[in-house]
């Protein structure tokens, strides 16, 4: 084994296990709060969080004894199978990423209808055709036989075994699904985003104005007083444009070298390296580890509701050593586990 084996082995590990805590903790939180069980966008959330499991369960772990091995694991069979959940659970996070982004246009720009516009019907129909958009090319892929082990990225993917990846029939299938997955989704992010930036910024403006009025009535107060709310007023406008460039730039960043690479290998003198292509496609499975900081762990809701499920686990615990061992814990144990709850 190299070096660059081992440190792609070794990545596929980290970004899996993060992957799998990370998202059943949003699972975990909303199970347990019913304050984000009642919002809409939790709906995306949680399919979101749905597909970058599986992808965490069934195909980064099938990479990773493809890069070991050097071969396919398992069988036929298996190799197709994942190679369609592959295709069904990336298109599937996109779209839910993009169904969050017009979740969020609606939300700010029109926050007086929003709840007319955006119902859990809407969302669960939105849901279902995310599920028959991916659906229907992994059905595609599989009477195609185009499901089988790419040497290139060292996994079950889709791919054309028996005459290379560059039939006509192939070629428009490739560019469809990228085009219908990643390009799209990159539109609508771009579009929802800019115009809630529009409206965070003009909001801003507005609030900037009033503030400044306001302090220059106040003429008996400090002037580091004035200059403490206006830097406070500058951040509060960089914050939002820097969540903007987080939820875009996180997406191009992941999914972009993948998807080109993936387009590039359709012209026939073109070869990708083996090295490129594991590359670009573990970087594709990082984006299951960072979507729930970007979408729901940094949030003051999904904070509490992650800090009181364990709180709970750790009275538990406590509880049940303190009824194996009544006779060596005493009190302050307990009110040790309350104080660090609260």
């Amino acid at each position: 084994m190299n070096i660059p084996e081992f440190l792609l082995e070794v990545s596929i590990v980290v970004v899996a296990v993060v992957s799998l805590l990370t998202n059943f903790s949003v699972v975990l939180c909303f199970t347990q709060s019913t304050e984000l069980r009642s919002h809409v966008p939790g709906i995306f959330i949680l399919n979101l969080s749905f597909s970058n499991i599986l992808l965490g369960v069934i195909n980064m772990p099938a990479t990773f004894l493809g890069v070991a091995q050097g071969e396919k694991p398992f069988g036929d069979l298996f190799c197709q199978g994942v190679a369609c959940a592959e295709t069904f659970l990336t298109t599937n996070a996109m779209l839910s990423m993009a169904a969050l982004s017009m979740d969020r246009w609606l939300a700010v720009v029109f926050p007086l209808s929003y709840s007319s516009k955006m119902r859990y019907r809407d969302a669960l129909l939105i849901v279902a055709y995310s599920w028959l958009h991916s659906g229907t090319f992994s059905a595609v892929q599989l009477l195609m036989d185009w499901g089988a082990f790419s040497h290139t990225y060292a996994s079950c993917t889709v791919h054309r075994a028996e005459a290379g990846p560059r039939g006509g029939s192939y070629a428009t299938f490739t560019a469809l699904f990228h085009g219908s997955s990643f390009a799209i989704c990159l539109v609508v992010l771009c579009f929802a985003y800019v115009k809630v930036l529009r409206v965070a910024r003009f909001h801003c403006k507005r609030i900037d104005v009033i503030t400044v009025q306001t302090l220059l009535l106040l003429v008996d107060i400090h002037p580091s007083v004035k200059e403490r709310c206006l830097a406070q007023q500058k951040k509060r406008s960089q914050r939002a444009t820097k969540k903007i460039f987080i939820f875009i730039g996180s997406f191009i960043v992941f999914f972009s070298p993948y998807v080109i690479t993936r387009l590039v290998e359709l012209w026939p003198s073109v070869h990708i390296p083996r090295y490129w292509g594991i590359s670009s496609k573990c970087l594709s499975y990082a984006k299951a580890s960072t979507d729930p900081f970007v979408y729901c762990l940094l949030r003051q809701q999904y904070r509490r509701a992650l800090v009181s499920v364990i709180c709970r686990i750790l009275r538990q615990e406590h509880y049940m050593l303190h009824s194996a061992h009544s006779s060596t814990l005493d009190t302050t144990d307990d009110n040790y586990v309350v104080k660090s709850c609260t």
